[in-house]
């Protein structure tokens, strides 16, 4: 169980992990506009908007991971395949924001796709 926790640590720190290239890409529109940040953020172009949207898909991707972690713990489905779908959901959304930030998109998607099938995977085990 503590695994699964860690997981969702993890899981529930990347989306705040993903905005520090978000406040940097700000900062070089001209300095970081902490009175209307989002206005600033509308601006982004190029590697600041992929950064943006990476930092709000992580919070979307939370939508899914949270809930399939706390089932499993509530129904006490925490063995190994648990377990391994969701170190897999964490590397997979990692490797996602690298990939969104860099601009490679068919395995961006690909990464993607893997997080969100290893969440759904983790609720159907929970059956």
């Amino acid at each position: 169980m503590t695994l699964l926790i860690t997981c969702l640590f993890i899981a529930l720190l990347l989306p705040y992990l993903a905005k520090i290239p978000v406040a940097i890409a700000m900062h070089q529109l001209g300095g970081y506009d902490n009175a209307h940040p989002r206005a600033q953020q509308a601006q982004l172009t190029g590697f600041g908007a992929r950064a943006l949207a990476a930092h709000q898909n992580s919070f979307e991707s939370l939508i899914i991971f949270t809930p399939a972690i706390l089932l499993a713990i509530a129904t006490q489905h925490t063995g190994s395949s648990i377990q391994y779908l969701a170190i897999t959901h964490v590397v997979s959304r990692i490797i996602y924001q690298l990939l969104y930030m860099i601009n490679i998109s068919i395995l961006r998607s690909i990464a993607w796709g893997i997080a969100t099938m290893a969440s759904f995977a983790i609720v159907w085990q929970c059956f």
